[in-house]
């Protein structure tokens, strides 16, 4: 059964009247793109040594700042004995006068993970007060003991005001948890769903990844409704790379998501919003925001015409008239040349 949707009058103009949708051009190499805005500028944090960070005043010139971490968190290593301090898919939010700002450890291919956290007052690193504190662990995931991935975190607050983290990658899928108010923890006693995953082939072994290639959940309000967009497909190959975004939606922080055809994300479904070409491939690992009433959508493609190295793209996101997220098929191609 198809969920129904409310829907403000406002929302029902934007579906019916497009924006110009179009493409920040860049040539930043980024993996696992997130931003955020301090005044008139844009932070853009990523996967990188020390949690790569960049900056702007337009999306469209960025500069490199230095990194969040100078060394990796002592924790980390207990969690991850072979992490050497190459942070993944961070996750940068803002709450109660500071910024919050998630991130995993991980050993390649293994749920051997975990993610923290790191807070600061200020993005702006000629602040005096710029400077940021650890907070730990947050989740962790074991082989032999989970059958999920603590990676690629992403928070979202719900209709009563309390924060989630969605994560997950391959195995069983996007998991959903709650937070305590401050943010720094799991609420007890905990509170979990599965909003997301693809079927996993029978008899693989748990410490396995498998074939069930999802990941890169991220959590995008609409007025009332929440659409949850993840990565399909596998990332990380350069050029070879099958990364593509698709989406769902739901009337709850918890689901279910469903997609264009009614398909339940957690029984495998998603509708498709941005694949790649022969120029840009695998596309994908996205997040999304309003900044001054536009909204955005945000990620990673590999530059076939650069050794497959990957690179920031920013495209305006439309809405239809059904109420889906919307980019111009046209955004990679006017980036071929």
């Amino acid at each position: 059964m198809k969920a129904s949707f409310q829907l403000s009058v406002s929302t029902i103009l934007i579906f019916f009247i497009l924006p110009n949708l179009y493409a920040q051009q860049t040539d930043i190499r980024v993996h696992d793109p997130v931003m955020i805005r301090q005044g008139d500028t844009y932070y853009l944090f990523c996967t990188g040594r020390g949690i790569s960070v960049f900056s702007s005043t337009d999306m469209q010139s960025w500069k490199e700042e230095k990194p969040v971490f100078d060394s990796p968190p002592e924790w980390t290593q207990e969690a991850v004995s072979d992490f050497r301090g190459h942070f993944w898919a961070p996750d940068i939010s803002f709450y109660d006068g500071k910024y919050y700002l998630y991130y995993s450890v991980s050993s390649f291919g293994k749920n051997t993970s975990a993610i923290g956290l790191v807070t600061n007052t200020t993005l702006d690193p000629d602040d005096p007060n710029y400077q940021w504190e650890d907070q730990g662990m947050i989740v962790q995931s074991v082989p032999g003991r989970d059958l999920w991935n603590a990676i690629d975190p992403n928070i979202i607050t719900d209709a009563q005001g309390y924060p989630w983290m969605t994560f997950g990658s391959f195995w069983e899928g996007m998991k959903l948890v709650k937070l305590i108010p401050k943010r720094t923890a799991l609420a007890e006693p905990q509170e979990w769903y599965t909003i997301a995953k693809r079927e996993r082939t029978p008899f693989t072994p748990d410490a396995k990844a498998g074939d069930a290639a999802i990941e890169a959940p991220f959590i995008f309000k609409k007025d009332s409704i929440y659409y949850l967009f993840v990565s399909w497909d596998y990332c990380c190959r350069g050029e070879n790379s099958t990364y593509k975004v698709v989406v769902g939606r739901s009337d709850k922080v918890t689901g279910p998501y469903l997609d264009k055809e009614g398909k339940a994300m957690d029984e495998g479904g998603g509708s498709l919003v941005i694949e790649g070409n022969e120029r840009w491939a695998g596309v994908g690992h996205n997040s999304a925001y309003t900044f001054d009433g536009k909204d955005y959508l945000v990620f990673h493609a590999y530059d076939s015409h650069d050794d497959g190295k990957p690179k920031l793209k920013i495209v305006e996101m439309g809405w239809d008239k059904e109420g889906w997220p919307v980019v111009d098929k046209q955004i990679l191609a006017l980036s071929e040349e």
